[in-house]
């Protein structure tokens, strides 16, 4: 097991460039790292630590660093570095614990209140349940999770340690998403059946075979501990670390498990859609043995009605396919923004909003501007991280995208990953939701779950 980096005095207060240089030789100290009025004291903050410094790691880290950084952990050396001199302020940075071994850090470390989890796909379960087992509370980069069984397994076993949970789609924290529930609630847009969503990615690569390996690993970073409980394949530069994970399916879960979290989220919310029962797709190739997700994608979910609404149809476009642009917008007016979109297709009205839940509108324009707002209804968030560490602090309080709400999305998003793989056959899947398998495919039931290298998988 790799070692981790030499013993560093305790941790203390690590806020983003918390010391300030004052004159040469002479720093000051903030006030709100000693505490006083209107301040957090020190001993009131929470022990965070961290898996994944790089790329949206290094931005959740800074998001809570109002809080006590307390240790961060990272395979590959240079992208820690390059984090701890970004984001604090020597001779602080010094004093964060740093760690290649996720379960070292953790293991050794009883002090750790709550955990950062910014990893490629495959390694978010074992890294969390390795975690909820010591009792630490969880902020998990979206998807929640690689597999539908990681999915369940996640939520029951947050309810089992009562930790607090969060799931970083951040704009399900955003007024957006507020206004798209009120929208929908307020009835203005009448019965609703049809949701489309759409997304600009993949902007890494897709539809490929495996490449060649084509040099060893830098020294400089952990390649076994990269890969975890993925198969082991070799490194090859670029193909993998740090960014074209998403593409491949032993790491990540392509565009709709990347984007889903950011579009689905808000129609899927508003209108409490649980586990769809019936789900088809189409696509462009995939890559040779499965190896890579298709370039592009179509995906057709079928949620039944409720005693709230009638049954839902819900349809996914990547790649580039957009759907058929509704009669009532605009001729040469853009659908949804650079990103993707949503429509929520009444039978009075059609709501459309952008990613993240940004900017809903009734279209035409002409109508949005004639309509009152909807009521104020739902309260208003403090921001997806905030709400995770206010929770964590008073229990009273609770997150909005905790790993009960999470793992119902998620698993939704990775159903229809495998209803894209079935679609070669010919086939449109049955989902018993409560069984949690296919009742028409008994080859697809085999990837609603998989298999874990030794000593890094769910127990």
């Amino acid at each position: 097991m790799p070692t981790r980096s030499p013993e560093k005095s305790a941790s203390v207060d690590l806020g983003r460039r918390r010391l300030l240089a004052a004159a040469p030789g002479l720093f000051i100290v903030p006030r709100h790292v000693l505490g006083g009025v209107g301040q957090t004291a020190p001993s009131d903050r929470l022990n965070i630590a961290a898996v994944g410094a790089g790329g949206k790691g290094r931005s959740d880290i800074e998001s809570v660093s109002h809080e006590n950084i307390y240790a961060v952990c990272d395979i590959d050396d240079e992208r820690l570095g390059a984090t701890l001199a970004q984001e604090f302020a020597a001779p602080f940075r010094d004093r964060v614990k740093t760690y290649r071994d996720y379960r070292v850090m953790l293991d050794e470390n009883p002090e750790i209140d709550a955990l950062l989890i910014s990893t490629p796909d495959h390694m978010h379960a074992p890294i969390a349940a390795h975690a909820m087992d010591l009792g630490k509370h969880l902020y998990v980069q979206k998807p929640l999770c690689h597999t539908v069984a990681e999915a369940r397994f996640l939520a029951r076993r947050a309810r089992e340690t009562n930790v607090v949970t969060q799931m970083g789609n951040q704009g399900h924290a955003g007024e957006g998403a507020r206004l798209i529930n009120e929208w929908v609630a307020s009835g203005e847009l009448g019965a609703i059946r049809e949701v489309h969503c759409w997304t600009n990615r993949p902007v890494w690569p897709q539809g490929i075979a495996r490449p060649e390996a084509d040099a060893p690993a830098p020294a400089t970073m952990d390649w076994d501990l990269w890969l975890g409980a993925a198969p082991m394949r070799p490194w090859v530069e670029r193909a993998y670390h740090p960014f074209n994970w998403r593409g491949w399916i032993d790491f990540g879960t392509g565009v709709v498990g990347d984007m889903g979290a950011h579009i689905i989220d808000h129609p899927y919310w508003a209108l409490d859609l649980g586990l769809p029962e019936r789900i088809g797709a189409s696509s462009t190739r995939w890559g040779r043995e499965f190896e890579s997700f298709p370039l592009a994608s179509k995906i057709h979910f079928e949620f039944p009605a409720s005693a709230s609404r009638p049954a839902v149809r819900m349809i996914w476009y990547d790649g580039g396919l957009l759907p058929e642009r509704p009669p009532q917008i605009e001729n040469g007016r853009q659908l949804g923004d650079n990103d993707g979109g949503v429509l929520i297709v009444g039978e009075n009205r059609t709501l459309m909003h952008g990613v993240y839940g940004r900017n809903p509108v009734l279209i035409p324009e002409s109508l949005h501007l004639a309509t009152e707002p909807p009521p104020r209804t739902l309260p208003r968030s403090n921001g997806i991280y905030q709400e995770w560490i206010d929770a964590i602090k008073d229990r009273s309080k609770v997150t909005t995208s905790d790993f009960a709400y999470a793992g119902r999305l998620t698993e939704t998003m990775l159903l229809g990953n495998i209803a894209v793989r079935q679609a070669a056959n010919h086939k449109v899947l049955e989902y018993d939701g409560e069984a949690m398998r296919f009742s028409n495919d008994d080859a697809a039931n085999v990837w609603l779950d998989k298999e874990y290298r030794p000593g890094f998988g769910l127990s």
